[in-house]
This record gives structure tokens, C-alpha cells and sequence, in this order.
């Protein structure tokens, strides 16, 4: 297996096992934030009425989704194709060969 075949492999099982979960915890802890700071909302978090506990959640819930969302992206970045140095490229400025 080639390194670019490797890089695109690791970069979408990164995605769908980290990036996904990371986009859903996202969501939901912009809901419960929100949802913390509206007044009247009847919240019922694990048992807990207070809205705090609510706004805890949703904060912890962005923080670990930001850091989930970031690892596809890493991911990509280290197992990237490297390009080639000068000193690795074909020289096109050699001499040619007389005619015969």
C-alpha cells in the first residue's frame, strides 16, 4: 500500500470514527448551552434542575468536540504525500547526449 492510499485511509477513519461524533457534541452542547440560559426552560439534567449544571455540560461537551473535530485534521496533516526537495528532483539542466 502506497503512502497516499495510507493517508486518505487513516484521514476518513479519522473523520467517521472522531470527526462525526466531534460534529454531533458540537450540536449538543450548543443546545444545552442555550438551553441553560433561557429563562423558564424546565431542564431536567441527570436529575439536576439547576441550569448550571446544564451549562457545564454543554461547555465541557464543545471543548472535547473541538478537540475530536481537530483530529481528522491532524491526522491528514502528519500522513500527507511529502512533496520533493530540489535536491530529489530530476535535474532537466544535464547536457545532451551528441547526435549520432
Amino acid at each position: 500500500m502506497n503512502n497516499k492510499n495510507t493517508s486518505m485511509i487513516a484521514t476518513i477513519i479519522a473523520a467517521v470514527l472522531c470527526g462525526c461524533p466531534g460534529l454531533l457534541g458540537l450540536c449538543w452542547g450548543l443546545v444545552s448551552v442555550f438551553a441553560g440560559f433561557m429563562p423558564g426552560s424546565e431542564i431536567d439534567f441527570n436529575g439536576n434542575s439547576d441550569p448550571a449544571a446544564a451549562i457545564t455540560a454543554g461547555l465541557v461537551a464543545l471543548c472535547l468536540s473541538i478537540i475530536f473535530i481537530a483530529i481528522p485534521v491532524v491526522v491528514w496533516f502528519v500522513t500527507r504525500p511529502k512533496k520533493l526537495s530540489e535536491a530529489d528532483a530530476p535535474s532537466f539542466n544535464e547536457p545532451m547526449p551528441p547526435a549520432s
